[in-house]
């Protein structure tokens, strides 16, 4: 039995599992991507103490940090949280687990086209994860749909493989994009931002060859980074029955607790921080929550004595 499960190991995750470890809270972390979503992070500029490093470096501190302060991580699917009485059971493809608390943190998944073409290749041309895929394209024309920061930092790094990179972006502006990224993204030569542009439909063979626009037009890509934000990923707790907006963002208080008993979220997945997505916003409602659960433990042992 442990005292709190952490289910997730982003910056939240891994936040509030500092503190529970530092509160001598028996703790577990389960998570199918360790380091969650911005290991994918070309470069990080903007997370307090650290400058021009990849995510995934971030991420790999963090999780020896948490190790070291006595968490466990659990590598695997979490497929069922149930409640039973003064306890969660956590149903994971490695086994159930229980615990007297339970936190969420999962963050967000990346939103899909939805259109022909986009299944079918998936993986031979459509790509979801540009740090990851970037390399396969060396010399090759490839497109990145999107208009925000994370277009624009995948646009950066195809940059340095690809012959030429085309934002697709159907606005007509990037102002949601930060300014300096605007300003860097300017210097690179091979990088063309096309306005007013969605697209429709992906063809090819065995590989991708052509995406086919709103206006009907065929435009030859080898390639397409698909990077048009994220949802909150929320189901979990949808069927543990914690409350969330219309847009699956987990409703929690100024510390970081849910409508159910014993049950607290943080990161991106929540209401928290003004919905300012930022990595270090997710580890502070991390530590909230922590410093919640461990208050809550302590006065449910108050009353049992």
């Amino acid at each position: 039995m442990y005292d709190i499960i952490i289910i997730g190991a982003g910056f939240a995750g891994y936040g509030a599992a500092i503190y529970t470890s530092r509160y001598n809270m028996k703790t577990l972390i389960i998570a199918k991507v360790l380091g969650g979503t911005i290991t994918e992070s070309y470069l990080v500029d903007n997370y307090l103490g650290f400058f021009n490093v990849t995510g995934y470096d971030i991420m790999q501190k963090a999780e020896e940090q948490v190790r070291k302060l006595g968490a466990e991580i659990k590598d695997a699917n979490v497929n069922e949280i149930v409640r039973a009485k003064d306890k969660f059971i956590v149903k994971a493809s490695e086994g159930d687990f229980e615990a007297k608390r339970i936190l969420l943190a999962m963050g967000s998944k990346k939103r899909r086209l939805n259109i022909p073409g986009e299944d079918k290749f998936s993986g031979r041309g459509v790509s979801y994860c540009f740090t990851c895929d970037a390399a396969f394209f060396k010399g090759k024309k490839v497109g990145v749909v999107g208009g925000g920061n994370s277009a624009i930092e995948a646009a950066t790094l195809l940059a340095k493989y690809a012959a030429k990179v085309y934002i697709l972006y159907r606005g007509d502006s990037l102002k949601r994009v930060e300014p300096i990224m605007v300003d860097e993204l300017k210097k690179l030569k091979n990088v063309e931002v096309k306005f007013n542009t969605e697209v429709k439909e992906i063809k090819g063979d065995k590989l991708v060859k052509s995406v086919v626009f709103k206006d009907g037009s065929e435009f030859p890509l080898d390639g397409i980074f698909v990077e048009i934000g994220a949802d909150p990923a929320s189901e979990l707790a949808k069927k543990l029955g914690v409350k969330t907006t219309e847009k699956g963002h987990i409703i929690v208080d100024h510390a970081q607790r849910t409508n159910a008993a014993n049950a607290y979220a943080a990161g991106d997945i929540t209401t928290g921080s003004n919905m300012f997505e930022q990595g270090v916003c997710a580890a502070s409602e991390g530590a909230i929550a922590a410093e919640s659960a461990y208050k809550d433990m302590m006065a449910d042992m108050a009353k049992k004595k």
